[in-house]
């Protein structure tokens, strides 16, 4: 069964069975580090089943991925203190509510960035992706994470003013994106800790579930499919995902009971990744990595799809890990 990457993904999402593991790595910039020809000479043998989108975020927090300080488009300042490495939100920008009076989102950003992307994906054969809402970051960004957590404990209106600010604003830039040629859309929170949900589930169903499952239907409504990525422990979460239309969720596996996740969901969603970047990939062997793959596939893998291959790359994962991931997800690579 011969298959273009596009064809690949699409029939791992269906469950229509597939020729191999379709196959998706994130890079940050600093996992180039002191070793980009080799890397790039390694990620050759391997190519990707996603590709470019052609969008260039005109609300991009960190373009440059350099030291130094920036104000976003949203009005919070941020500071990098690591190159290759994204920076943090130092300066709210509604650090006092006070200030939410005079604060409107980005909206002249909107629709901007898109010219190229239709054309980008005729240019290749690889599934597009594209988004992304952050509803639940985009809040930290905008009044620092201890006081969103202390508005979300009391319930404070301001909150839900903010909340509703902010979805419609993703709800009209999904807009444009849904109108293009890519193949999925892509939205995104980290929901975990290392052992628990950050606030409580019955918390995230009152005020977040509703704005996903908005983003689902839009997705699904204009045929296509919904992605999303959330790091931590959230296992409490997965049953509400799938019922909302979630088709692929990317998630950090080992941070909870792998086998338990494929007892209770394998076959309901796609599992698009990843192998542990916390432990494995940075400070194991090959060996190490080697079982992590197989674990995962022992767990999750059948031969309709379900699984996507994925990992992201950093610089303090040795490059004979990386390897031995593109190893044991697909053999020896094809020369």
């Amino acid at each position: 069964m011969a298959l273009t990457p596009r064809e690949r993904v699409i029939r791992t999402l269906r469950f229509e069975g597939v020729d191999r593991p379709a196959r998706d790595v994130w890079l940050l910039p600093a996992a180039f580090f002191g070793r980009e020809k080799e890397l790039r000479a390694l990620l050759d043998l391997y190519p990707p089943d996603f590709g470019p989108s052609g969008y260039r975020d005109p609300a991009d927090e960190s373009p440059l991925y350099e030291p130094g300080e920036w104000t976003d488009p949203w009005g919070s300042r941020w500071v990098n203190i690591q190159r290759g490495m994204i920076g943090e939100v130092k300066y709210p920008a509604l650090s006092d509510w006070s200030q939410l009076a005079h604060w409107k989102p980005p909206y002249h950003l909107l629709g901007k960035g898109f010219e190229e992307v239709n054309r980008t994906c005729a240019s290749h054969d690889r599934f597009v992706y594209l988004g992304c809402p952050r509803p639940f970051e985009r809040m930290q960004f905008l009044r620092g994470s201890e006081n969103l957590y202390l508005d979300l404990a009391w319930g404070v209106r301001e909150v839900r003013i903010l909340l509703e600010m902010v979805h419609d604003f993703y709800m009209r830039h999904l807009q444009y994106v849904v109108k293009t040629d890519v193949n999925a859309v892509f939205f995104m929170d980290d929901w975990g800790g290392e052992h628990a949900l950050l606030i409580s589930p019955a918390m995230w169903v009152e005020y977040f579930k509703p704005l996903y499952k908005d983003y689902c239907d839009l997705a699904h409504a204009h045929g296509k499919f919904a992605f999303m990525h959330s790091d931590g422990y959230i296992l409490p979460l997965y049953e509400h995902l799938i019922e909302i239309g979630v088709d692929a969720i990317n998630s950090q596996l080992f941070t909870m009971p792998i086998e338990e996740i494929g007892r209770r969901f394998k076959g309901r969603i796609t599992f698009w990744g990843e192998i542990d970047r916390q432990h494995i990939l940075p400070f194991g062997t090959p060996e190490d990595v080697r079982q992590a793959v197989e674990r995962v596939k022992a767990a999750l893998w059948d031969d309709r799809g379900g699984v996507i291959g994925q990992a992201e790359f950093n610089k303090d994962q040795p490059l004979e890990n990386i390897r031995a991931f593109f190893e044991a997800w697909w053999g020896p690579p094809e020369r």
